[in-house]
């Protein structure tokens, strides 16, 4: 997952509203939304390493990750960032003992930031500081960079999802239509990842479009008070492949928070 904004709202009857985009090359193997056989887990799945990017559980818990992009600090031996996902998914803990144990074998992969929701906190974890990072309500965002970085497509996602909720049109096809965005950021809006330029610019869009990586899912979560509700729109390199919708019962509380 290479983009992500959130409405956080844990008092209202839609506590959370995600919205993201994951990017990828287009050769990487990847199973659209479905419900796990083996895991009470529903998300797409990474055939070639077994997680996930992005993923809702049966009660109600969510998980969703980026990668950090710094290219010399990518190992190819690191395992998968994408089990972290999977794995909280699987479990009972809490968020914050989730993350609290992560946070101490975090630098055994490579860079990333890990979003998690156990059904009552919504809470960060920024790999590369070894730090959890409270998230407050309201519009928030990440990209391939620390939580909140002003980076111009994370700033024109999150602009554009608050304007909907006040609009009060942050309905589904409006959504798709946030992430869809192709416009790229002025050469001098653009960060420095150590990257060419011109690839640079070209991931600087919402929607990616390259002749061998782009956006592969575009995904709108939405938590409300006894149901959860997981769209996904897939891309392959010919282009759409569909959309799908799965949903869950709403929040359990997770073992271990307080009552």
């Amino acid at each position: 997952m290479c983009l992500i904004a959130w409405n956080w709202q844990p008092a209202s009857p839609t506590p959370l509203l995600l919205i993201a985009n994951r990017d990828e090359f287009y050769a990487r193997p990847t199973l659209p939304l479905h419900g796990w056989a083996d895991a009470p887990i529903l998300a797409g799945r990474d055939v070639q390493a077994g997680g996930t990017w992005l993923g809702i559980s049966r009660n109600g818990r969510m998980a969703a990750l980026t990668n950090h992009r710094d290219p010399g600090a990518m190992r190819p031996d690191a395992p998968s960032r994408g089990e972290l996902v999977s794995a909280f998914l699987r479990l009972a803990l809490t968020a914050q003992d989730y993350l609290g144990e992560l946070i101490t074998r975090a630098g055994s992969y490579n860079p990333f930031n890990l979003l998690v929701f156990d059904g009552r906190t919504l809470l960060g974890l920024e790999s590369r500081h070894a730090r959890l990072i409270d998230i407050v309500p309201g519009v928030g965002g990440v990209s391939n960079a620390d939580f909140q970085t002003p980076w111009p497509k994370l700033k024109h996602l999150k602009n554009g999802l608050q304007t909907l909720l006040d609009q009060d049109q942050a309905k589904d096809a409006q959504l798709l239509s946030l992430l869809h965005n192709p416009d790229t950021a002025a050469t001098a809006d653009l960060p420095a990842t150590g990257i060419p330029i011109d690839l640079e610019r070209a991931l600087s869009a919402a929607f990616i479009r390259l002749p061998t990586y782009g956006t592969r899912a575009c995904s709108i979560v939405r938590f409300e008070a006894n149901q959860v509700t997981f769209v996904e729109q897939c891309f392959d390199a010919s282009g759409p492949q569909g959309l799908r919708r799965l949903s869950a019962p709403g929040p359990v509380k997770p073992a271990g928070a307080p009552g």
